[in-house]
């Protein structure tokens, strides 16, 4: 895949994004997948990434795989007419959001995870 393939890529993935941004917000949605669409658009537009870019390899992985598989899910949850309607208000839009409620739940993973790590080393070391 050359350059342009992958920047035309990425900006469908915007586009995407974006659309279930809006669809979220659509009381035609079922729960499930507002629910659903509501955390994959979080973590998306979040600033903060779980496994953060500067892990080798690992770092990519959101952008690469974990973010266009949720988008994927979350797509095939969403009726067919919410959707596209979605998509045409996407394609217009020039601004996104940024949603900092993700990045607080993205911190707070962190922190929960370190925290859980301390308490099982302290438990394996003893007191």
């Amino acid at each position: 895949m050359s350059i342009e393939g992958l920047k035309r890529w990425a900006g469908r993935l915007k586009v995407e994004v974006y659309a279930l941004y809006l669809a979220y917000r659509d009381p035609r949605v079922p729960l499930y997948a507002r629910i659903f669409a509501a955390c994959v658009v979080g973590y998306a537009f979040s600033p903060i990434d779980l496994i953060p870019d500067m892990i080798p390899v690992l770092g990519y992985l959101d952008d690469l795989i974990v973010i266009p598989l949720g988008v994927a899910i979350a797509i095939r949850m969403i009726p067919s007419e919410v959707l596209e309607e979605c998509r045409e208000k996407s394609r217009s839009v020039q601004d996104r959001p940024v949603n900092r409620v993700a990045a607080v739940a993205v911190v707070a993973v962190w922190v929960a995870l370190a925290a859980l790590a301390v308490f099982l080393a302290m438990r394996v070391l003893g007191p």
